[in-house]
């Protein structure tokens, strides 16, 4: 394991990461601290993005993980990977405000890619993207994802998922082809 100081480091979440996760998902998306960077939800969802017992579950969902991405001894990034017949899930994307823009999210996916086609043969690469985050959706085509058009519901009502400030929520399923990772992409 590579541990110089601005190089990332790439594992599974332990259990004993859940409380960071949790903290690092809500920084990235819902509140104040979201504002810091550009990923944030803070306009179109209130409430929380997770919780302890969401961010366990994935940990320990059998056919997934949860990567955890370090930095100077410190998780600023995480992801998971679902593993989906010929296909991979990625979801629970988030990297830290403060770090992002440059650059740290685009390995992270690389990694991500590289991971799931070397360990588990898929050919695909899929994540569903609230619609109406037009920013984020291009910087997912610009990482080669392509839009399907195909919708599913958000589910309104159920606070897990954050209390909707709009009524016109969706989510847009997003595909990739694999292999596409680029060499040197994450340090393990």
């Amino acid at each position: 394991m590579d541990t110089a100081p601005d190089r990332l480091i790439f594992r599974d979440a332990a259990e004993t990461d859940v409380p960071a996760l949790v903290a690092l998902i809500e920084s990235a998306y819902r509140g104040e601290t979201s504002r810091t960077g550009w990923t944030t939800e803070a306009d179109i969802l209130d409430g929380r993005r997770t919780d302890p017992d969401g961010v366990l579950a994935v940990i320990r969902a059998p056919a997934g993980r949860l990567m955890v991405v370090e930095r100077d001894g410190e998780p600023v990034a995480c992801c998971q990977l679902e593993r989906r017949g010929h296909a991979a899930y990625f979801g629970m994307f988030a990297v830290s405000p403060a770090l992002q823009g440059a650059g740290i999210g685009k390995r992270i996916i690389a990694e991500a890619e590289r991971r799931v086609h070397a360990d588990w043969g898929a050919d695909e690469m899929h994540m569903t993207v609230i619609s109406v985050r037009g920013d984020l959706i291009a910087w997912y085509e610009r990482r080669g994802y392509r839009r399907t058009g195909r919708m599913y519901p958000f589910p309104y009502g159920d606070e897990r998922f954050g209390i909707p400030l709009r009524d016109d929520l969706q989510f847009e399923l997003l595909v990739k082809p694999l292999p596409a990772a680029s060499p040197g992409a994450g340090t393990e």
